[in-house]
């Protein structure tokens, strides 16, 4: 009898784990005078209770310049959440991306492929499953970052 007692008891504490797993991401598409880019960036969070949340995100993501270029980012990161208020919310990201690059013309630029880490900093204002604000990456390095700047804005979702 205490085995069927700890089989439910075991079933129960399951159903509880994915009752605080959230889900969302983000998509991006953009184009325009022969560029290309499209991304799918899903990620899941455990939200172990009304203030902090831990989880993991992919990124995929690719590039092309017609007849220039064509990139391919490909990666995952780690995420901490911190709601200061229901309102204010902190976040610590580790993200690592593998960058592909092929050049299709003949420029005085050599084809790479390297791994790009950053780690961002982030606040941002939350309304119900949406989290608008700004992250820093304090490992930005112009000449290997995806990211042009190393202040990137963010919108955030979590169902």
């Amino acid at each position: 009898m205490s085995a069927v007692c700890f089989c439910g008891h075991s079933q129960q504490d399951q159903n509880e784990f994915w009752k605080k797993v959230r889900y969302g991401g983000g998509l991006g598409l953009n184009f325009g005078n022969g560029f290309f880019s499209a991304t799918i960036a899903p990620s899941a969070i455990y939200q172990f209770d009304e203030q902090f949340a831990l989880g993991l995100g992919l990124n995929a993501t690719f590039n092309n310049q017609k007849d220039i270029f064509k990139t391919t980012v490909l990666g995952g990161s780690l995420i901490g959440l911190y709601n200061v208020i229901p309102e204010i919310q902190l976040s610590g990201e580790f993200e690592q991306l593998n960058v592909s690059r092929r050049y299709d013309i003949n420029i005085n630029a050599e084809d790479d492929n390297y791994w790009s880490p950053a780690l961002f900093l982030g606040a941002g204002y939350r309304s119900g499953n949406v989290i608008v604000g700004v992250r820093y990456n304090v490992l930005h390095d112009s000449d290997k970052s995806i990211y042009i700047d190393p202040w990137v804005p963010f919108i955030r979702f979590f169902f």
